[in-house]
């Protein structure tokens, strides 16, 4: 059985005592890829660094939106000059963020959008980060063409009339945590819905910890339990879940 995480910040300074040992673990779960995201100054040459360390974890570079105040025009060119690089696969994670109040809406949109113009001329797909921002989310993406490019919606946590549109624009649905928590209806009726050609999991870790480790630290040897949560969502085993997950990530990323 091999799994792809196609969301994970294993550079994050929560692994700083046992980074090589939990990606390790991961391995020993059948755990094949994962795609670790570089979001901002910090971020991304540690993720660069751990692309570049290991033959199975790729690379996103973007500007996460609430960092989008600090995004210089010098940052957009970093960025598409990392693109050229053979073990980055997307820009992202790219969004807005209405939760956290730590960058201006009109500079999260603005940064958005340059970012999805930058991925289109270069032909890349795209990482989204959407938190309690749905319908601006959607609009921005219809308004810059992203169709053009398509990507993943991370960590969908929005409604099927919502992921029914992200759908129609070539974005594929990726599912982490949550839908193992025994209240969250929302993301579990989505996935149902969701086609299984479009279906990606993830962990984002080190948060969005699964049950039984709600509260702990999560690690990308956690995305077994979300194979098994979707598996059993959909009706089909977790080798199918995995055999389906992985080649619809091998598919979206580019990557042979």
């Amino acid at each position: 059985m091999e799994l792809f995480d196609t969301h994970t910040h294993m550079d994050a300074p929560q692994f700083d005592g046992d980074r090589e040992e939990a990606i390790q673990r991961a391995l020993d779960q059948g755990v094949t890829r994962m795609i670790n995201i570089g979001f901002n100054r910090e971020t991304i040459p540690t993720t660069m660094k751990l692309a570049e360390s290991h033959d199975f974890i790729y690379a996103a570079v973007g500007w996460h939106p609430q960092d989008a105040i600090t995004m210089k025009e010098e940052d957009l060119d970093w960025i598409a000059e990392l693109c050229k690089h053979e073990k980055v696969v997307a820009i992202g994670e790219i969004g807005l963020d209405y939760y956290w109040d730590t960058s201006p809406k009109e500079v999260q949109h603005e940064v958005f959008r340059k970012q999805i113009r930058l991925a289109r001329k270069l032909g890349m797909p795209i990482s989204i980060h959407n938190r309690e921002a749905h319908e601006d989310v959607v609009r921005i993406l219809r308004e810059e063409k992203a169709n053009e490019v398509g990507g993943v919606m991370h960590s969908y946590s929005g409604s099927w009339e919502i992921a029914k549109m992200c759908l129609d624009l070539g974005f594929h649905l990726s599912f982490g945590g949550p839908i193992t928590f025994k209240n969250a209806k929302q993301p579990k009726e989505v996935l149902f819905k969701t086609p299984m050609d479009r279906l990606l999991i993830e962990t984002d870790s080190p948060y969005l910890t699964p049950h039984p480790f709600r509260g702990k630290r999560n690690e990308t040897g956690h995305v077994t339990l979300v194979a098994e949560a979707a598996a059993e969502l959909k009706g089909v085993s977790v080798e199918e879940i995995a055999e389906i997950t992985t080649r619809n990530a091998l598919e979206r990323f580019g990557i042979h």
